[in-house]
């Protein structure tokens, strides 16, 4: 029975990590399709394979920083374990629902929310529920507010900066020539942040996976993320970015900021190196905020008016949500869970 329910709530786990590739599709994809470098589906097809190739450094012994984070660094994991396997279970079924649920909403309505952030808000909806706020492992959770407002600000420096040292660079070129050549580079800085991404944003539910496996079938065992978990996520995120989210992909790449190749090849780089960089040092950022801060930055070169600040507050507004809202959804599902499953199940 407790192996049943174990693999059923892997399998939600990775049902999460295909909606994060999905929902966060336009991330990787938007800016490419929208300078019409690529067709929605050779894009959708590029991202997902750079996604999925980002497991490779795992095999060379590349720490998973964001893995552990998600694991350990939100939530006091042995007070959970102390539970006991059923409290284990509802929790990370609750937090896992808190999210996708959130990240269902968001797609419908065309919002790029971060993926990251709902499952961190999931997982501390679940635990003031289930342990309190004493669960909570608050240098963890801090980390992650910060860089709410770091990485999107990060994002809007290195895409401004970058556009405008390109800009400067191919300043004696004629438009039709800078165009053709960033048609090209554009590939590669799609492919950056594509792996950018699949680094990031698959570890989170590695991590996840890991909690559950260790706090119930391999109580005892040191913690650690098993290789078969780190392909099965890039897996999922990859094939979830394949069947793309194209609401989000309008608002990122057509409706906050016309963009041209030269400005896409700058979000998409400066992007990328920030979320790679802060991914090594552990932080699970949101490539969502990241990559959006750097669209505005590309667009605000060109003056205010050439950003839709209308759309950017939908955004934002989103952004402040998500961790209140999924944390909200996560507490009622964790509150019905136990009703049903220790109240009137007895289990």
């Amino acid at each position: 029975m407790l192996l049943t329910v174990v693999i059923a709530l892997v399998l939600t786990a990775l049902l999460f990590d295909f909606i994060n590739g999905f929902h966060d599709a336009a991330n990787s994809i938007a800016t490419v399709v929208s300078t019409r470098v690529l067709s929605p589906l050779a894009a959708v097809a590029w991202a997902a394979f750079f996604n999925f190739i980002s497991a490779v450094p795992v095999l060379w012994g590349a720490e998973l920083k964001v893995a552990a984070t998600m694991g350990k660094g939100i939530v006091h994991f042995d007070a959970l374990k102390g539970n006991g396997e059923t409290f284990v279970l509802m929790f990370i079924f609750a937090a896992l629902i808190g999210a996708i649920v959130w990240n269902l909403l968001t797609w419908w309505w065309g919002l790029p929310s971060s993926s990251s952030h709902a499952l961190a808000g999931g997982m501390i909806g679940a635990c003031l529920v289930a342990l309190g706020s004493k669960g909570l492992i608050a240098s963890g959770i801090l980390k992650i507010v910060v860089f709410i407002a770091l990485s999107p600000l990060i994002g809007v420096f290195l895409g401004s900066m970058m556009m405008v040292a390109t800009t400067w660079i191919v300043r004696r070129n004629t438009p039709a020539k800078v165009d053709r050549w960033f048609r090209r580079l554009q590939l590669v800085s799609a492919a950056i942040f594509s792996y950018s991404h699949g680094t990031n944003d698959a570890q989170k539910v590695m991590g996840i996976i890991s909690v559950i496996l260790f706090g119930t079938i391999w109580v005892g065992q040191p913690f650690h993320v098993p290789f078969w978990v780190v392909l099965a996520c890039h897996g999922a995120i990859g094939l979830g970015t394949l069947f793309g989210g194209w609401r989000i992909v309008r608002t990122m790449g057509h409706n906050l900021t016309k963009l041209q190749p030269i400005g896409g090849f700058c979000a998409e780089t400066g992007g990328g190196v920030t979320i790679l960089a802060l991914a090594a040092a552990g932080i699970p950022v949101s490539t969502t905020h990241t990559i959006t801060g750097a669209i505005v930055g590309v667009g605000s070169t060109r003056g205010t008016r050439a950003v839709r600040w209308g759309v950017a507050g939908r955004i934002l507004w989103a952004w402040v949500l998500t961790i209140p809202a999924s944390a909200l959804v996560a507490a009622g599902v964790y509150e019905l869970t136990y009703l049903v499953v220790v109240r009137w199940l007895g289990i």
